[in-house]
């Protein structure tokens, strides 16, 4: 489908939510009307119709949208709701009456966007639109407004209730076992609440689902992905075993130093952790824990943070920086309007929906970053990743419409991330950020910090959706939710729930927003695996043959044309031609990840074998 993306798609839960609205169809033909059967002449002039109306419907809204979130009132959310339900109503009814030319023989380019089109589920019942609608915004809501109270302590006044960042923030920074697992336990008390509506969105949602061929909502989500659902299941799988060895690796580790700071009565000696104890609410990624964590001995390297608060770095400076590495490449520089239009720091005058996205609104060059940009050495990076998301758009503007989007959902997320990781110390001390380079020998505590990020978060990452697609395909119950819910995060994550299951009411599934918002997850797994595919073929391209986590491909026009190539296909092929245009290589392949972090792999196995012998002494 045309997607319309703060930063790269409407949640599917709006795709569907939507459609209770009033029709926009496209006009049929009289030979549809008389049930005659369809010709290659009709399916291009529908293909043609379809694309231009979905195109003008979805830049409207996405416009709508941008307004509402750098003008936060009841009207502006009212228009963003109005446009959203006039382009998903037609998405919807396109999707629908597309399947008609499903048999034809037509030309390359009009399959694809047929194919495309049908790239949602439909419910044609009015009464399951609005159940549809009804949960979704509930859920979405229930979650934005959950917090947990805090009980009173005898004779004290009742604490203030806290909502989840302020949870994130106790479980970010605080080293007291029973505070830690008060505030976990707390937030996942909340989605319980909402557990009813969740099953009955599922049961809503396969309708819709069923009604486009497909076997349930979750085998329609796998069907994006240019295969069969079962072989992107096995695609997943493959991948994750891949990095496995890495993963254990490393919470082998965590565990170790968990044990030394916590004792051995609140951290096993092995088995799996307990979660309230890796510095995240879900245990998705273990930053804050480094710490804890980071090798002896370290010396420390220049502060990028303190170097951009001492220079007085500005928004606008850290895009320039950001738009410099792309434009370093070989690609074009950011457009005029860019730089009038987008919001790189927070009003004084107004609330503002700060959360980084980029915007492409008007299918050409006119995009936008909305970000408030502060000068950190994280909003550093994460500039250089928004900016990934535009060099995309503009790279694809020259397809049509339906093809103005990412190879597959993973891609759009990969990109920027693939040349945040090309953020080295090499890189800054090029630009002028950095006076000298580390010592090499000082390298293992960067690459353990990335690794708490990006190695850690890959299980979290396939879990969510494979308990997903077992929910959706019926092979989960409701009453079962969190057994199966923890078995696999047991499975996968090696992560323990710090207290017994709550019986059939729980539902610590649904603590996860996009758990209650139906945005699916495996984006995130497989943008995790191709930054780093990227990573490495453009470091071979540029002829670095050095570490992979010390090249940066900056300044290398023949790395940015080889890279630029794949951008500008967009969705036109199916995402292996893309994924070869820039590797050569037709597979997701995550040994990329094990190369970048072979030296730390090496690092905490010796690590591990020292700490095994005197493990023994912890009490």
């Amino acid at each position: 489908m045309l997607q319309i993306r703060p930063g790269i798609a409407l949640m599917p839960a709006l795709i569907a939510a939507l459609f209770a609205g009033a029709a926009l169809a496209v006009p049929a033909s009289a030979a549809t009307r008389s049930g005659a059967k369809p010709t290659v002449a009709e399916a291009e002039r529908f293909i043609l119709d379809a694309e231009q109306r979905l195109e003008r419907l979805g830049l409207d809204a996405q416009r709508a949208e941008w307004v509402a979130e750098n003008f936060i009132t009841l009207d502006t959310e009212t228009m963003t709701a109005q446009s959203n339900e006039q382009f998903l109503t037609l998405s919807g009814e396109v999707a629908l009456q597309a399947r008609r030319f499903k048999d034809l023989k037509l030309p390359q380019a009009s399959a694809r966007k047929l194919l495309l089109m049908q790239r949602t589920l439909m419910l044609p019942e009015a009464a399951d639109r609005s159940s549809y609608a009804r949960l979704a915004a509930g859920m979405t809501g229930a979650y934005g407004k959950a917090k947990y109270c805090p009980p009173a302590a005898a004779g004290a006044a009742k604490p203030a209730c806290m909502p989840l960042g302020e949870l994130e923030k106790v479980l970010a920074t605080s080293r007291d076992p029973a505070r830690l697992k008060e505030v976990w336990l707390g937030w996942h008390a909340q989605s319980p609440a909402y557990k009813q509506d969740y099953a009955k969105y599922v049961a809503v949602s396969n309708k819709g689902a069923r009604a486009m061929g497909a076997a349930d909502t979750g085998a329609l989500w796998r069907s994006f992905y240019d295969m069969p659902p079962e072989t992107f299941s096995a695609e997943m799988e493959r991948l994750w075993q891949q990095v496995k060895p890495l993963y254990d690796s490393l919470h082998t580790y965590t565990r170790y130093k968990l044990r030394q700071a916590y004792g051995a009565a609140a951290v096993p000696a092995d088995g799996p952790i307990p979660a309230h104890l890796l510095g995240n609410m879900w245990a998705q990624n273990w930053d804050n824990l480094y710490p804890l964590l980071k090798p002896a001995g370290l010396e420390k390297s220049e502060d990028l943070t303190a170097l951009l608060e001492e220079r007085k770095t500005g928004a606008v400076d850290m895009t320039r920086y950001a738009e410099g590495f792309y434009t370093s490449l070989g690609m074009r520089a950011l457009p005029a309007t860019f730089w009038e239009r987008s919001l790189l720091t927070k009003p004084r005058d107004r609330d503002v929906v700060c959360h980084a996205s980029a915007w492409d609104l008007d299918g050409k060059d006119d995009v936008r970053v909305k970000m408030c940009i502060t000068p950190t050495a994280e909003d550093f990076r994460v500039i250089h990743h928004e900016l990934g998301h535009l060099y995309y758009d503009l790279a694809y503007n020259v397809q049509p419409p339906l093809f103005r989007n990412g190879a597959n959902d993973g891609f759009h997320e990969a990109i920027g991330d693939t040349v945040a990781l090309s953020i080295t110390p090499a890189y800054l001390k090029r630009v002028g950020l950095m006076k000298s380079e580390p010592d090499p020998a000082q390298d293992i505590g960067p690459l353990l910090y990335t690794a708490l990020q990006k190695v850690a978060f890959m299980p979290f990452a396939y879990k969510v959706d494979k308990w997903r697609w077992q929910v959706y395909g019926g092979q989960v119950q409701p009453a079962d939710y969190d057994k199966a819910w923890w078995a696999l995060t047991e499975q996968y994550q090696g992560v323990a729930r710090p207290a017994p299951i709550d019986g059939e009411r729980g539902f610590d599934a649904g603590a996860k927003f996009h758990v209650a918002s139906d945005t699916p997850y495996a984006r995130y797994f497989l943008a995790h695996v191709l930054q780093f595919q990227f990573h490495r073929a453009l470091c071979r391209e540029a002829g670095d043959t050095g570490p992979l986590y010390r090249c940066s491909i900056y300044g290398n026009k023949q790395a940015g044309a080889k890279f630029q190539q794949m951008l500008a296909m967009g969705t036109s092929k199916p995402w292996p031609e893309a994924l070869k245009a820039v590797t050569g290589e037709e597979r997701m392949d995550a040994t990329a990840m094990l190369d970048y972090f072979a030296p730390l792999k090496a690092w905490l196995d010796a690590q591990n074998r020292q700490l095994a012998v005197t493990d023994g002494a912890i009490k």
